[in-house]
């Protein structure tokens, strides 16, 4: 869970930025694997399975072949819908990995940035083919990847796929949040309403006022960010 309304701090106003919402779902999803998909594993399994660092199964390596097949997939067939999400996947996998990811740092490279680039890429064809049913863990590294190159409404829009997957409170919950980081505060409002109507009834309340605290907080940050910094005077 992205956020846990049901423990002890629940009543500790809510406080985000897209740091740490990145890093909180980076870990759940990715690490963890959560959700189901019919694609290869999550990072975690790759690492555990892996073999010697430039070996046969080092995950640069594997993950490079794999965005290779993808890549020649695509290119014999571009209304292949499973091999635009297996290149998408293999791509922002990629960038999780070896010199892509600065794990002191917590964050992407340049390198690693470029990788979630084409990630990104791949996305759109395979989101342009209209899929029938999406995949949930790709849907989910994907709105990390764009929450990770600072592009809100894409990560919103992934979002946005996931609570038709899943539609939960937490799923709606999410949207709320991130919707209101990028500005579209209707949305914001209309995945807000959902998720209260979605959460137990003693829970509603306070769920209501966490989600109009972060919708104030954000509303906040924008407008700070609108107003230009003053020129300094020269004495």
């Amino acid at each position: 869970m992205l956020f846990d309304l049901r423990t002890g701090k629940r009543r500790n106003v809510v406080k985000f930025t897209y740091l740490s919402l990145a890093v909180l779902m980076f870990v759940g999803f990715v690490f963890f694997g959560i959700g189901s998909s019919g694609l290869s594993g999550s990072i975690g399994d790759l690492l555990r399975d892996t073999g010697a660092a430039g070996g046969e199964n080092d995950p640069v390596n594997r993950l490079t072949r794999q965005v290779e097949t993808a890549t020649r997939q695509t290119r014999a067939n571009p209304q292949n819908e499973q091999a635009w999400a297996s290149l998408a996947l293999a791509r922002v996998r990629l960038a999780q990995v070896g010199d892509n990811f600065d794990s002191a740092a917590g964050d992407y490279t340049a390198e690693g940035r470029r990788m979630l680039a084409q990630a990104g890429r791949a996305w759109d064809r395979y989101i342009a083919l209209e899929p029938k049913n999406p995949d949930e863990r790709l849907v989910r590294q994907m709105q990390q990847a764009f929450m990770a190159l600072n592009q809100p409404d894409k990560a919103v829009a992934a979002q946005e796929i996931l609570t038709e997957i899943d539609p939960t409170q937490q799923t709606f919950q999410n949207l709320a949040l991130l919707a209101y980081q990028a500005g579209q505060m209707r949305k914001g409002d209309l995945a807000a309403d959902k998720a209260v109507e979605l959460a137990p009834k003693e829970d509603r309340k306070e769920l209501r006022q966490q989600l109009e605290q972060a919708k104030s907080q954000a509303a906040a940050q924008q407008i700070q960010q609108a107003v230009p910094s003053p020129t300094p005077t020269i004495g």
